[in-house]
């Protein structure tokens, strides 16, 4: 029989193999501990109140630069009385990025994505009239410019009214004159590219007047606000060359391994096993993922590239999910009269995990999707969306546990079934019991190693979950996220696919038949004929990818 690599490699070639490929995951998380700076960086922003009497829908408001506009420092500044100014006149001005140092800043490509959470500060007044869960109408305004173009030539990328709710409160013993709300943020826009040098965020909180009525009356209860800040938060430019830079290296190494199995695989005379089919399903989706699109971010504006990057991971995550319950199923071998080997066997785990992987895809959609036209929009801006989207990121982590759980039983039995049936191995000719038991050592290695990915995995999704959703809920959560994290788990699915597959394949060496083992072990041979025969027998189904399934066979049906 020939059996796959991981079942004929001498034992120091296999220890050249795991050392090599430890070393590249050490260099995984090497990397993202001492190049990569932290994933992102957040920048808040006091807004700068801009005045004017004859405001303009179509007109733009900045801070700095030739036809900066008109602004105040509080509302006791006598121009708030002189030009006899209301909320309506008053326009929020954010410029970004902001100097730093005297020295002017710009964003670059490598950011990838723009971020904004809106925080007010509302102050205590016993004469105003305050609501702390009001509704709030929002009038935004997005514009952009490159470096070249004029300081006061400024072009509209996307403008929304929204209404947020707002969620504040105050301790009773401070309900006293200047002291603060403690309001949540509230999530503002959110980019899928940065792909403009200079951006500026225009935002007007209008009220009801003579001049502008509104029925019904809008913003009417947001009390004495005080100042309005913006986190921007975006990914560093450092991190994303780090990142990128292991997509380059991943992509063609995970490619190449493709092709050299699936020639393998090709040679045979018998068809691909399910195991060798989900192998090159698991290698295509991380070949997807792999695919460093991000390079088009820096010729071409990709607000896209967001929601991608999600289709892209939910599909390597279902292929991996996926293959991690049929890889330990096919291994399990129980006496129950099912045929393996066929898709159809795991219907009922597959369902689960494309259903799971289908829900995550809609809700996706539902945010990030409608971004694409609106970056305004949030499924946050209401207490039903808020309530759905919480439940959903707890539910996701809730599913999660639950089927590294489940797969943990799956393991524990695989490994419980083969211990059993090693009960057989002394009836074997030494030189092949030795086989086998080397074998199972191996595979058990092997398998530890999948529950180890597992769990590392979980934990990246659910960390990931709480990461994207800790500024839209504002919890105080402290969660110290390192490129190190980031990055080995990414080189762990990498490295991990790659043992896989080179493992897995089809070996060209073959194990001598029982009269061709030395003359010392004949005793052994003889004495279990009827073992050696059977085995024999299931070893060289043409069904059978690796001996260790054919010895799990063997032992369940005796």
């Amino acid at each position: 029989m020939a059996g796959a690599i991981i079942e004929n490699l001498s034992g120091r070639k296999l220890g050249v193999l795991i050392v090599f490929l430890m070393l590249c995951q050490l260099i995984c998380f090497l990397v993202g501990a001492l190049i990569a700076p932290a994933p992102s960086s957040v920048m808040s922003i006091l807004g700068t109140k801009c005045i004017d009497k004859n405001y303009r829908h179509d007109k733009w408001y900045w801070t700095r630069g030739k036809g900066k506009c008109q602004s105040i420092g509080d509302y006791k500044d006598p121009k708030v009385v002189e030009q006899d100014i209301n909320a309506n006149n008053i326009i929020f001005s954010f410029q970004i990025p902001s100097p730093k140092d005297n020295t002017v800043l710009d964003y670059s490509r490598w950011h990838q994505n723009l971020i904004a959470m809106m925080h007010l500060d509302i102050q205590y007044h016993h004469e105003a009239k305050f609501d702390p869960n009001a509704l709030m109408t929002i009038e935004a305004r997005l514009g952009y410019r490159n470096k070249g173009d004029p300081e006061d030539r400024w072009v509209e990328y996307a403008s929304s009214t929204e209404e947020r709710i707002l969620d504040c409160s105050i301790d009773p013993i401070h309900k006293k004159e200047e002291y603060m709300y403690n309001c949540s943020s509230v999530p503002l826009f959110e980019l899928g590219s940065v792909h403009h040098d200079f951006y500026l965020l225009n935002i007007r909180l209008p009220i009801s007047t003579q001049e502008e009525p509104r029925d019904p009356p809008t913003n009417d209860e947001l009390g004495y606000l005080t100042d309005v800040w913006v986190a921007f938060i975006h990914q560093n430019g450092g991190f994303t060359k780090v990142w990128v830079s292991l997509k380059t290296v991943f992509f063609p190494t995970i490619v190449g391994i493709m092709v050299w199995f699936w020639r393998r695989i090709s040679i045979l005379s018998r068809p691909p096993a399910l195991l060798e089919y989900m192998l090159m399903v698991l290698g295509a989706a991380l070949t997807i993922l792999n695919c460093p699109l991000e390079y088009l971010t820096l010729y071409f504006d990709c607000p896209w590239m967001t929601v991608v990057s999600d289709i892209r991971q939910g599909l390597f995550y279902a292929s991996l999910l996926s293959f991690w319950l049929i890889f330990t199923g096919e291994h399990l071998m129980v006496r129950d009269d099912i045929e393996r080997n066929k898709v159809k066997v795991y219907w009922r785990h597959l369902s689960a995990v494309l259903g799971g992987c289908l829900c995550l895809f809609v809700f996706d959609m539902c945010e990030r999707g409608v971004q694409l036209t609106n970056p305004f929009y949030s499924i946050w801006v209401t207490e039903i969306g808020t309530n759905l989207a919480l439940a959903f990121i707890i539910l996701a982590g809730v599913c999660a546990g639950l089927y590294f759980c489940f797969l943990s039983y799956m393991i524990w039995k695989v490994f419980i079934n083969i211990s059993s049936k090693r009960q057989s191995l002394p009836a074997m000719s030494t030189a092949r019991r030795l086989h086998y038991e080397g074998i199972i050592y191996r595979f058990k290695v092997l398998m530890l190693a999948t529950l180890l990915c597992a769990a590392m995995t979980v934990i990246g999704f659910i960390l990931g979950q709480v990461s994207e959703g800790q500024w839209s809920w504002d919890e105080n959560i402290k969660l110290e996220y390192t490129s190190a994290f980031f990055t080995g788990v990414y080189g762990m699915w990498n490295v991990y696919t790659f043992a896989l597959i080179c493992l897995y394949a089809p070996s060209h060496k073959r194990w001598p038949k029982d009269q061709d083992w030395p003359a010392s072990d004949n005793c052994d041979t003889q004495s279990s004929t009827g073992e050696e025969i059977e085995f024999s027998r299931l070893a060289t189904e043409p069904s059978e990818m690796s001996s260790i399934t054919a010895f799990a066979q063997k032992a369940a049906t005796d």
